[in-house]
């Protein structure tokens, strides 16, 4: 098994604040364990205005084009620094190291054997010719088949309800467009994956309400950030005193950036909110898989025994998260409503899938046997390892931190750092982070309205998680300065794999061992 280090707990030499060891709450009980610092305010609700800060345009472009290019300014750099100076053990040891953009990178001998073998290759005329624009049929089969196992739906799910895109983001955007008129909108609790701003308003020109949500345990709620339909109706109803006219609800499940994962009396309750006034919900499961907490069960809406509005109910998924191949680019969206369903489809001339990856995805969707006995055990135990790691890692600098067991992320409380409490300082803390060459996501490209929380991704090697958060103390501990890896000969990368699961361990003079087994760094750290 992939193994990640675990450090011995020790508190930083320095601290600008008030802090805590304990989580604000774990995969199995979900209560607080100690109370916020400072008290969230009392915004029950916010419409979004994407282009409020948008000063000047291009003359070259239109005034659209002169947005599109903004958002790409604007919401991506530091994406583009990170791609600028990318992190890499041999060639650039003093680059950026990405603990900002969700993706798995544990996997890739497991996923690289696998898409190499014999029945991956394949070419015959009609995978080289203009399919049907929702997908070829026999990959339309296979996701049904694929969903209706893993999402356990009550009844066999129907492939003429499957259409096929090039990945979420084309989903939410295809949808957006055919649900929405210009200028309305949807609701989104936050915090939520923020580039769904731009994924709904860059082609269809809908705006999101924000459904806000507090750190703060109060009233019937049970853990932080909790999502009810109380906080649903209020946020509709303030947006439609503003004018504002609400077409949808979208459903992050498991949770971005929180990791939480709604109950199944959870999801009918904000289904039953949405059929109560006519709401279409887009349902985003694009973590479904990637649930590796034993205790942390998983309920799809597909699996619902009834959804109380099948028409307006639309469930997307992706091999993006759950397979790690976000840059293969293969996304799917299953809904009842063949209206919607064609209206999608229509739009997949822009956004398809060659003919050639279609074949790849549906022999892959059909190693039932390799995905259940090889591939998801496997993804699991390291997911939990490098989780572990990092938890461990915000517990030694006394960070308060959500623990959930899905996603790729933990969701962290970095408050206790800002004096003032403003998203000023927030963005200047992440700029610290990025200066000294580790990339980390902000609350407030979230929606977060609580300025100081992080998103921490996890989902890297062991190498780069250790520099990575070794960067981390030192900006907290004020002791900026860019950390490099060990030599590449310390770090042994996994042997060939033929399909079985790998072991990578840490170099033996880097790790000792707990009482249990596990790996841990020594006090020599990563360097």
């Amino acid at each position: 098994m992939f193994t990640l280090p675990q450090k011995e707990s020790r508190a930083p030499t320095t601290s600008p604040g008030p802090a805590s060891t304990q989580d604000l709450g774990s995969s199995c009980d979900n209560g607080p364990e100690r109370e916020c610092s400072r008290k969230p305010d009392q915004k029950l609700y916010g419409v979004g205005d994407p282009t409020a800060t948008f000063s000047s345009g291009s003359s070259y472009l239109s005034f659209r084009g002169s947005i599109i290019k903004w958002f790409w300014d604007s919401a991506e750099e530091g994406y583009r620094t990170y791609h600028l100076d990318e992190y890499d053990e041999d060639k650039n040891p003093s680059g950026i190291v990405n603990l900002g953009t969700s993706e798995n990178k544990l996997c890739f001998d497991l996923l690289s054997w696998r898409l190499s073998q014999s029945d991956m290759l394949r070419v015959e005329p009609s995978l080289l010719q203009y399919p049907d624009w929702r997908g070829h049929l026999f990959l339309r089969e296979e996701v049904a088949r694929f969903l209706s196992f893993y999402c356990k739906s009550p009844v066999p799910l129907k492939p003429e309800n499957v259409v096929v895109l090039n990945g979420c983001a084309s989903l939410f955007s295809a949808l957006a467009t055919v649900l929405c008129e210009v200028g309305e909108a949807f609701l989104i609790p936050t915090p939520y994956y923020g580039a769904i701003t731009q994924h709904v308003y860059l082609y269809g020109n809908v705006r999101l309400v924000y459904v806000y949500l507090d750190s703060e345990v109060t009233g019937t709620d049970t853990r932080p950030f909790q999502l009810t339909v109380e906080k649903l109706e209020m946020a509709l109803q303030g947006a439609h005193s503003e004018g504002v006219k609400v077409k949808g609800l979208i459903l992050i499940n498991p949770q971005n950036p929180l990791g939480d994962i709604y109950l199944p009396g959870e999801l009918q309750e904000y289904l039953g909110f949405a059929e109560r006034h006519k709401l279409h919900v887009i349902v985003d499961e694009v973590y479904m898989l990637s649930v590796f907490e034993e205790s942390a069960a998983y309920s799809s809406a597909l699996g619902l025994e009834r959804l109380p509005d099948p028409q307006r109910t639309h469930v997307m998924w992706a091999t993006s998260k759950d397979f790690g191949m976000s840059g293969l680019r293969f996304g799917t969206l299953y809904t009842e409503n063949q209206d919607v369903a064609i209206a999608v489809a229509s739009l997949c001339r822009y956004h398809g899938l060659s003919g050639l990856v279609q074949y790849q995805m549906a022999q892959l969707l059909r190693d039932r046997d390799w995905i259940n006995q090889v591939y998801l055990p496997e993804n699991h135990a390291r997911l939990k390892a490098a989780h572990t790691y990092v938890s461990e890692e915000l517990r030694a600098l006394r960070i308060p931190f959500l623990s959930r067991g899905a996603g790729f992320f933990i969701w962290a409380d970095l408050r206790q750092y800002l004096s003032e409490g403003t998203f000023e300082e927030e963005m200047l803390l992440w700029r610290r982070f990025l200066d000294n060459k580790v990339l980390l996501s902000s609350g407030k490209a979230f929606g977060c309205k609580e300025p100081g929380w992080f998103r921490f991704v996890f989902s890297d090697k062991a190498h780069r998680l250790c520099l990575g958060m070794q960067r981390v103390r030192q900006v907290l501990e004020g002791k900026s300065q860019v950390a490099e890896d060990p030599p590449s000969s310390q770090t042994q990368e996994p042997a060939a794999s033929t399909g079985r699961l790998v072991v990578n361990l840490w170099p033996e003079d880097l790790v000792a061992t707990t009482g249990l087994g596990v790996p841990r760094l020594r006090e020599t750290d990563c360097g």
